[in-house]
């Protein structure tokens, strides 16, 4: 764990919804105050929307501590059910057992309930959670449930949270008569780069930090754009990179520990069987220079400083690898120098292994190429002219 090495008391990028560690964007505040606003004047239906990630979750429970005791409240998350299984789950969190009852008579309990709680002056409250797995029939018997009120005021306050797809299922003309319900929609949008610098920090401090910035400003930029402002992925991101900067033994996260978090993470980059050779500095350009001259044997790479977490498995690999690298096109037109003619072997390069190598060794499969003689790159003219003068001597032999 990397708590002790940067100070903190706990972990600050947590997957659980901690309502401790809500930061309240604009949208989130709006968002939380919408719906806060919408149970006190008794608008009966609200919904919440926002991609996966976002913190509808977190957004929602600080909603229930904010209602306190002032309410009697319901928090459903299993939504894949008929709506039989929905009443009968809403009445087992109220502590009724119905196992054996039809929707009748669940109905009639509910109604027990939602009198008793007018009578003791608090609100009734369900909130649903990823409300858009419910299928259209428990939809309606959701609809159904705001049919419990009095003349003056409804009986039962209800929440509705979930993904994009929920508004699709609300906007069709099927559902029409539910949407018409739905008074108050509350969003969430990703955060700005400005935001998500400020979600870091926020979170830090909560977690007990106190000092210089952990993260960097262009591993801030970098972190900000790789997001897309989403904090499950800002979580994501930025616990595999303080984990990685703890094993380098840095106290601060360079935008170069956040990319190499990003392709650790970039499961579209993971083939089983293939061990690939990339740049951290430009793409190889195929077809463009021929096999090059190498002027010497090619040694072992040397590691960089932060290899030494490394395992053999993958000095092994790197021992046959770059060689192997060094007299193929991927590393001999990498970086001309149009003075000299020559490529430069000294640059640094990114090693992929295979999925036999666990992933926690591939914190040491970066490392520098060694200073060799330069690579001649002979050109397209000098090829040619070799070619020519060879089968020449050929014909004369």
């Amino acid at each position: 764990m990397f708590l002790s090495f940067f100070g903190l008391r706990e972990q600050p990028f947590g997957v659980t919804p901690d309502t401790r560690y809500l930061y309240l964007s604009p949208t989130h505040r709006e968002a939380l105050a919408s719906l806060v606003y919408g149970i006190e004047v008794g608008r009966g239906f609200m919904g919440l929307i926002a991609k996966p990630g976002m913190g509808k979750t977190t957004i929602l429970f600080q909603l229930l501590q904010r209602l306190g005791t002032s309410a009697r409240t319901v928090f459903l998350f299993q939504t894949q059910c008929d709506a039989r299984d929905f009443i009968r789950s809403l009445l087992a969190d109220l502590g009724m057992d119905n196992a054996d009852g039809d929707l009748v008579q669940m109905h009639a309990k509910l109604n027990q309930v939602l009198i008793q709680e007018m009578h003791a002056g608090r609100r009734f409250v369900l909130v649903v959670d990823e409300a858009q797995n419910l299928d259209n029939s428990v939809l309606e018997v959701v609809r159904m449930l705001s049919n419990f009120e009095t003349p003056r005021a409804k009986l039962m306050q209800i929440v509705l949270a979930g993904q994009p797809q929920l508004a699709e299922k609300l906007a069709h003309p099927s559902m029409s008569q539910l949407r018409q319900r739905v008074s108050i929609v509350a969003k969430l949008h990703p955060f700005s780069a400005g935001e998500t610098s400020a979600y870091i920090d926020y979170r830090l401090s909560v977690a007990g930090y106190d000092g210089p910035p952990v993260f960097s400003s262009e591993a801030r930029t970098v972190l900000a754009s790789a997001s897309e402002g989403i904090p499950r992925n800002i979580n994501n991101i930025c616990f595999n990179a303080m984990s990685l900067a703890c094993a380098l033994g840095q106290k601060t996260v360079s935008a170069d520990v956040i990319r190499e978090v990003l392709s650790d993470l970039d499961l579209s980059a993971l083939a089983p069987d293939a061990t690939e050779v990339e740049t951290a500095v430009a793409p190889v350009v195929q077809n463009e220079c021929p096999s090059p001259t190498v002027s010497s044997e090619a040694p072992p790479a040397e590691p960089l400083r932060e290899f030494k977490s490394g395992s053999k498995e993958i000095e092994d690999q790197i021992a046959v690898q770059v060689p192997a690298a060094i007299t193929s096109h991927s590393v001999s037109c990498l970086h001309p120098d149009p003075q000299e003619g020559a490529v430069r072997t000294g640059s640094e390069i990114n090693l992929r292994f295979s999925n036999q190598i666990q992933p926690e060794t591939r914190l040491g499969s970066r490392f520098r190429l060694p200073r060799l003689p330069y690579i001649q790159r002979e050109s397209i003219e000098d090829a040619r002219i070799r070619d020519t003068e060879r089968a020449a001597l050929m014909e004369e032999s």
